[in-house]
């Protein structure tokens, strides 16, 4: 790696903190808000979409105005949105008559900042001089985990000693660090960006069947990581009747570890493993956890099958990058912002298909009929269908990954 660009490294692992704190903060408190506000599972699985379906929009929009405007001007404003949203988070729910309302607000000024760091932050390392670029990006995503693991730990913590009527505090504390990287990202040098010859139109991209099985393998990758480390603490608490703190720790904590773990031992020795055949592996190793999470009758089991997802998808969202910009090394901007769109669609989509699941489920006679000869209440029969409704995307994840060419040379694309 260039030392030139050191500080813009350090700049880059900032902004998936940052990205981490806006995803995994709220899950955090949805038990909160639904005491407090009285909000359904549907109407929870509703912000996770809310903050996902947005960042899809942006990462969209992104296409089209980040080489325009440049990676400078976009990282900044990311990091105000972040700021903007925390805040909002921490404020607006109190201060409107709506309080769901102000949720969605925050969600949507957050999300708008999470949006642009995905689309920013990856072809910003990507463009850093190296040559061992798919073990950067392992590497970078990993400050993500890291970012996970800090937000669960001392939100937890937090909550535990204030008591969850300060919960407010936590938003506008967490703001802090993007605030910080706002004013890092002025300062910091940028490498340019591929000059417009040179990079692939999206239209070329969009008809190479080689980029359109890479765009469903995002959704799958996106789906299967946040499925299940949105639902969780939830899922702990009231489908594994965990106790909050004990849930916290070992259900998105230890998955946030295991993912980082795993992210930096694959950016240390990456370059020794093919990524295709551990991308497979991985998939695999994801539809054994839910299932097991679900069906396990023992609770410390399935929370440990929980975490332990973690390690699973942990190669998922940066080895697609990966492997993709292997095959389009001029795909630019615009090519990672697809590929973060789809992902991103699939991080909406998923949670909220697991959410919308779980209420119905609770609603059917026969289900929670069945549910009631292994002890299950209404609840905990919604919780595990809805889980293992979302196993349908690590599935799709082994399908499409057999179907993409496990070649090195970039994919011969003509202009």
């Amino acid at each position: 790696m260039d030392k030139t660009y050191k500080s813009t490294l350090h700049a880059c692992y900032l902004g998936y903190i940052s990205q981490a704190i806006v995803n995994n903060l709220a899950p955090l408190l949805f038990i909160i808000f639904q005491n407090e506000y009285s909000i359904s599972f549907e109407m929870i699985g509703r912000l996770i979409l809310i903050n996902f379906g947005t960042q899809l929009i942006v990462d969209a929009l992104a296409v089209k105005f980040v080489d325009k405007i440049g990676y400078r001007i976009s990282a900044v404003a990311a990091h105000f949105f972040c700021v903007l949203g925390l805040i909002g988070l921490g404020t607006l729910p109190g201060l409107l008559s709506r309080p769901y309302l102000g949720l969605i607000m925050a969600v949507v000024l957050y999300a708008i900042g999470g949006g642009l760091i995905e689309v920013l932050i990856s072809p910003i390392v990507d463009s850093i001089p190296s040559d061992a670029k798919a073990s950067a990006m392992s590497l970078l995503h990993s400050f993500y985990c890291w970012g996970q693991v800090a937000v669960v730990l001392i939100s937890t913590l937090f909550i535990k000693i204030a008591g969850e009527g300060r919960w407010y505090i936590l938003p506008i504390m967490w703001a802090t660090i993007p605030a910080y990287n706002f004013f890092k990202f002025m300062g910091v040098p940028m490498v340019p960006a591929i000059p417009e010859h040179e990079r692939i139109p999206v239209k070329i991209l969009l008809k190479s069947r080689l980029f359109l099985i890479a765009m469903i393998l995002m959704v799958c990758a996106g789906a299967s990581e946040l499925a299940m480390s949105q639902w969780s603490s939830l899922f702990a608490q009231k489908g594994l009747k965990v106790s909050k703190f004990m849930g916290d720790l070992l259900g998105p904590c230890l998955f946030a570890i295991l993912m980082g773990l795993v992210r930096i031992l694959y950016g240390i020795y990456g370059h020794k493993i093919n990524l295709k055949k551990a991308l497979l592996a991985s998939s695999v190793l994801c539809l054994i956890c839910y299932n097991i999470a679900v069906f396990a009758q023992i609770p410390i089991i399935s929370l440990l099958s929980c975490a332990l997802c973690g390690l699973s998808v942990a190669l998922m969202w940066p080895g697609i990058f990966s492997l993709t910009s292997e095959k389009y090394p001029g795909g630019s901007t615009a090519m990672f912002g697809i590929l973060a769109i789809f992902g991103d669609l699939g991080c909406s989509v998923g949670p909220w298909i697991a959410g919308l699941i779980s209420d119905y489920s609770q609603k059917s006679a026969k289900l929670v009929e069945f549910g009631g000869i292994y002890g299950l209440n209404p609840q905990q029969v919604g919780l595990k269908t809805g889980i293992f409704a979302a196993a349908v995307f690590p599935l799709l994840m082994i399908i499409g990954l057999s179907l993409f060419k496990n070649k090195n040379k970039p994919a011969i694309i003509n202009i």
